[in-house]
């Protein structure tokens, strides 16, 4: 990015390239000394067989300011663990896998589940939930960053930068979202942000009226972006959801809890490509036709707690000037895409945002027939006050399957 645009009620921070890498790393050396730094990896065992992630550890093996990695490992037997204790072992910085599929964290899950506290469905949520937990566990102050596993366009650059900002004491955030344009093989990503999310949130305020709430989320530049890094002590009092709407529900916490200038988004990549989901038009409950109903639930769900009323005929109203708004941005994408050399298909764009529209409708069902259901996991601060001992038992489990 080369400009300098505040469009919005955060702050945004550019990379204008005129600070080398080197420098940047430097100062979080510094920073480390009073905010000890942990990033945490959510991960399927299947990504330890993909040169993303890889590269990813290589690459975090020469980073000295950060301090602890935890691991959150999903869907692997005692003979893949072990193999994953083997490729996580070149890291040098305190490194912890959360075996979430073996008997010491499934003891945990049992546990929980008996005084209903457990999540209810796995996935990536959930491997989050219970990483923020043995984090707390840990007992250290700092800071705590997050990315995938998947990132093929991984560089040091990317991780550096998205600690910064919160890492940094002279400045005041207590939350980053990264951000960076969604480019890569001379195609235009970033599907569901782009023909549903900013769509949907214009539509949601021009059927609604002006909403704080959706005017916040409209500022963020790419609001799925599964790049965040905040304060130690925000992991007791977030509740974050165990579906799809994982970030949506992350910068719904966010809103919820703090002032929007302790709040930023930074740049932390030119470019950026990951593992892509399948549209799966035929099923919704699996690629991005999950994804987008659960994105949209995560919506609706929020936009109700603030007061506002929902029924058929307000989801009818929304699907449909959602889908015209639609419509509308698929032809700015299309004229983007030309002048910069990229691959644009109109009719898969439009295919997309007929499903998407198709979707809002089903969210919204789903939303009317069971309006107290919510996929949020509970605070760990509510964990630790029903049974005080369950952290610590937690942290104990996991370095006893890492001894």
């Amino acid at each position: 990015m080369t400009d300098f645009h505040q469009n919005g009620v955060i702050a945004t921070l550019h990379n204008f390239n005129q600070k080398s890498i080197e420098e940047i790393e430097s100062d979080l050396l510094n920073f480390s000394q009073k905010n000890p730094m942990t990033l945490v990896l959510p991960s399927l065992y299947s990504e330890l067989e993909k040169p993303a992630l890889t590269y990813i550890v290589n690459v975090l093996k020469k980073l000295k300011y950060i301090k602890n990695i935890v691991i959150g490992l999903d869907q692997a037997n005692k003979t893949e663990f072990k193999k994953a204790q083997k490729f996580f072992s070149v890291l040098p910085q305190n490194t912890y896998i959360l075996w979430n599929d073996g008997p010491n964290l499934k003891k945990i899950d049992n546990d929980l589940n008996k005084i209903n506290l457990a999540p209810k469905e796995k996935g990536k949520g959930r491997n989050i939930w219970y990483c923020m937990g043995f984090v707390v566990g840990l007992g250290e102050t700092g800071v705590v960053a997050m990315h995938d596993c998947d990132i093929v366009t991984y560089n040091r650059s990317l991780v550096s930068r998205l600690f910064y900002p919160v890492a940094n004491p002279n400045f005041h955030f207590d939350f980053c979202k990264g951000y960076y344009p969604r480019v890569a093989s001379k195609s235009m990503n970033g599907r569901v942000t782009r023909l549903l999310v900013t769509p949907l949130l214009k539509s949601l305020q021009k059927v609604l009226g002006h909403n704080e709430y959706l005017h916040f989320l409209d500022c963020f530049k790419y609001p799925l972006a599964g790049e965040f890094s905040f304060k130690n002590d925000l992991l007791l009092d977030i509740r974050i959801p165990h579906d799809w709407g994982l970030e949506i529900g992350m910068l719904s916490e966010m809103y919820r809890n703090f002032a929007n200038n302790r709040i930023c988004q930074v740049n932390i990549a030119e470019t950026y490509e990951h593992k892509h989901q399948e549209l799966s038009k035929n099923n919704k409950n699996k690629g991005l036709s999950k994804m987008t109903i659960d994105i949209s639930k995560a919506l609706f769900r929020k936009l109700a707690t603030q007061g506002e009323v929902f029924n058929v005929e307000t989801f009818r109203t929304v699907k449909a000037t959602y889908y015209r708004m639609a419509l509308d941005m698929i032809q700015i994408y299309k004229s983007d895409a030309e002048m910069n050399g990229l691959k644009f298909d109109i009719h898969k764009e439009e295919e997309m945002v007929e499903l998407f529209a198709q979707n809002i409708i089903e969210s919204g069902k789903i939303f009317i027939d069971s309006p107290s259901k919510s996929p949020n996991m509970p605070t760990w601060r509510r964990v630790d006050s029903a049974e005080p001992s369950i952290i610590q038992d937690l942290k104990e489990a996991v370095l006893k399957d890492n001894s």
